[in-house]
């Protein structure tokens, strides 16, 4: 089989590694599905094309996650086996980690068991713990930035923000400005400089906040308001959450770094020494949106694994973003819309659309994953206009909504969208501001 530099499925990267389906894109390239052939293993290669790295002015943040991931081998943080490159790309080989990230997880489940967070955050800490020991600080702890192997251990990822101990100043801290809105400690945000183990601690209690309650501790649709609320550690814990579990959060979620609990103090809370009963195990794959739903699916939004896309359109038009998807339905008018309306908010009210689609249209299936909905009458020539709304999850409090034409003449359904659907519909989409996943600042 010929070599292939570039990493193109089929070729040979190399010598060492037959390249496979590609997993997933990024700013810089994408990532392959490969097989070792010196071990037969699998793994995953990051091809990051060197000429937009330089473009974007990353060139140091990729040699110090190049530098990081070399200098941090633990079971909980993904290994990177080796680093090769070529004149115009440079290739990660990566240990393949296949259940999916933790945030699709609360996503499917709205918050996990206290026994089972435990059993994660415990994992997190250990490879967080280990990293601060080496004077390595992530910076963007966050769960879509931890993956779950196919046993359910918890594995850490992306380095792409991280520092070093010796980036501090001359007064010992970070002051680069940079992590997830949401996730990012307050004194981050402050610009004043701070300790990057106490930030990621902040970080770290976020995440289990989340674990526990299937929400983020500090949310506001003006971003402005929800730093207010972080400066303050304005947050309310559930009520469902255990007494122990009540008092270790705010000990993480304290907005001043110097009183904030360290390591060594939260190993020896009562809610993380608790002996755990549930173990997870034996992780489902991530879901496809395109698949076709099967008997014995649950009637819930499926999972989009898309935390970006919401940043990259407005309005109806996000079509763009779902290339490789079925799209004939879209290609003939169809409506492709971001919304934070609850499910059975959705639902309702493309069963007001048919109701008053002039009397002629009637409800065939309805549920938390959609609508169908079908003319009563006989039809046109092409039979019965029959519209399909599906419903995904994107985050637990973002929806995307697809409709598209299912039956029926197009002329008909490009009319029934613009003169009823459309103008139905038009007040809970949802543009969003400025993205709340990505970097504040590099």
């Amino acid at each position: 089989m010929a070599a292939a530099a570039d990493g193109k499925k089929g070729g040979v990267l190399q010598g060492r590694y037959e390249m496979g389906r590609v997993l997933g894109h990024g700013n810089f390239g994408r990532v392959h599905v490969a097989r070792d052939l010196r071990t037969g293993q699998s793994v995953a290669v990051k091809v990051v094309a060197k000429e937009k790295v330089v473009r974007a002015g990353m060139v140091e943040q990729i040699k110090r996650e190049i530098a990081v991931m070399k200098r941090v081998s633990h079971p909980n943080i993904v290994e990177l086996h080796e680093v090769m490159a070529t004149r115009s790309k440079i290739y990660l080989a990566l240990e393949l980690v296949r259940g999916g990230e933790l945030f699709a997880r609360i996503v499917r489940s709205g918050r996990v068991k206290e026994d089972v967070a435990r059993l994660y955050f415990r994992q997190l800490i250990s490879a967080v713990d280990f990293c601060h020991a080496r004077g390595v600080y992530h910076r963007d702890l966050k769960p879509e930035n931890l993956l779950l192997d196919e046993a359910g251990n918890l594995k850490v990822v992306d380095f792409g923000l991280s520092a070093l101990a010796d980036h501090a100043r001359a007064d010992g801290l970070l002051h680069t400005l940079c992590g997830t809105p949401g996730y990012a400690a307050p004194e981050v945000l402050q610009d004043k400089g701070y300790d990057g183990a106490k930030a990621d601690l902040w970080s770290c209690g976020v995440i289990l906040y989340v674990l526990l309650a299937g929400s983020l501790p500090f949310q506001d649709d003006n971003i402005v308001t929800m730093y207010k609320k972080v400066q303050r550690g304005d947050y309310r814990c559930p009520p469902w959450l255990s007494t122990d579990a009540r008092r270790l959060i705010p000990k993480l979620l304290d907005p001043n770094p110097a009183t904030r609990i360290t390591v060594a103090e939260l190993v020896e809370m009562p809610w993380f020494k608790k002996t755990s009963i549930a173990r997870p195990v034996s992780v489902e794959a991530p879901v496809d949106p395109a698949r076709p739903k099967e008997a014995g699916d649950k009637d819930e939004p499926e999972t989009m694994n898309a935390f970006h896309l919401i940043s990259l359109s407005e309005g109806f038009d996000l079509s763009p973003l779902f290339e490789g998807r079925s799209s004939t339905g879209r290609r003939e008018g169809g409506m492709l819309f971001a919304t934070r309306e609850p499910a059975r908010g959705v639902v309702s009210r493309l069963e007001e659309v048919a109701a008053r689609g002039g009397g002629q249209m009637r409800v065939t299936k309805s549920g938390a994953g959609g609508v169908r909905f079908e003319g009563a009458g006989r039809g046109g020539p092409k039979g019965r206009l029959a519209v399909a709304a599906e419903i995904f999850s994107v985050t637990p409090s973002v929806l995307v909504v697809d409709v598209k034409k299912d039956g029926g003449d197009t002329l008909e359904y490009r009319s029934f969208c613009s003169e009823h659907l459309r103008p139905a519909l038009q007040d809970i989409v949802w543009a969003a501001d400025p993205p709340a996943s990505v970097a504040l600042a590099v």
